[in-house]
């Protein structure tokens, strides 16, 4: 009882000064704080810095209240909030470790960017931006009726059977560019007859689309080294994070609860 005691008594002798630019029932809000969440607000050029300060501080002060009445009705101990809580800290962690270890990438060189720019077409000389008539839909389990669906070769056919077998169907209108589609599947795509739809599985659905529409975008010369650069160190930092991952697995002891192991690699 002494302890807590001294523990309320030193949060009400909390004061905003200092760094310390509001005291919220003895929880203190920093000018880091302040000055980070200001960072996330994006205020326009022009904006009177002093009143959007105070803006942003009354909405941090407004989130602390909250979160202290979450603690007080006991949020911050269920199991739920926990497991929510460690996955968010590691998240934040491993972003801010691929972001510090991103920083000692090396610039690729001349030869190479060139070459990553003549192999990724889509990306640069052919880029395009693609307008998608679509239709998203809960792929079949009947394998009669995906070999139905396989054997469309226009959007009206596939409609067709789609609602033959009663399979709801979401149309909807998309935008797509080419630069984030993968070499091969670019080129596969591209092969298509115009208006064949092509489907792909985006979790539990399935998204048919058909190219009603392209738009030359390209991306050459002194505009895409820069580009080509950029995207080339950010694939080599994720190659060097998933070697990290592989090297720290090797050398970590792990001890799992009998059923939980995972499978002995076959032989």
């Amino acid at each position: 009882m002494i302890a807590a005691g001294l523990i309320t008594l030193a949060a009400c002798n909390n004061k905003a000064e200092g760094q310390t630019v509001a005291v919220v029932n003895g929880e203190e809000i920093t000018l880091s704080e302040l000055n980070f969440e200001l960072g996330l607000a994006n205020v326009p050029p022009g904006t009177d810095k002093a009143a959007a300060r105070s803006q942003v501080l009354q909405s941090l002060i407004d989130r602390r209240l909250l979160a202290i009445q979450a603690k007080q009705e006991g949020v911050d101990t269920t199991p739920d909030f926990v497991s929510r809580k460690r996955r968010s800290e590691d998240e934040l962690l491993i972003s801010m470790l691929s972001a510090q270890r991103f920083k000692s990438v090396a610039l690729p060189s001349a030869r190479d960017t060139d070459a990553f720019i003549a192999s990724h077409p889509a990306m640069f000389a052919n880029r395009q931006v693609w307008d998608l008539d679509q239709i998203q839909y809960q792929p079949p389990t009947n394998p009669a009726i995906q070999a139905e669906i396989n054997k469309t070769r226009t959007f009206v056919d596939l409609l067709a059977v789609l609602q033959k077998n009663n399979i709801t169907v979401a149309r909807q209108k998309n935008r797509l560019d080419t630069a984030v589609v993968p070499a091969e599947l670019f080129q596969k795509i591209s092969a298509l007859p115009a208006g064949e739809p092509f489907i792909v599985r985006v979790g539990d659905r399935a998204i048919a689309s058909a190219i009603v529409g392209r738009e030359p975008k390209p991306i050459v010369g002194d505009q895409a080294r820069p580009v080509a650069a950029e995207v080339m160190r950010k694939e080599q930092g994720a190659k060097d994070m998933a070697n990290r991952v592989t090297s720290l697995r090797k050398a970590a002891k792990i001890d799992y609860q009998k059923g939980f192991a995972p499978p002995a690699p076959k032989k």
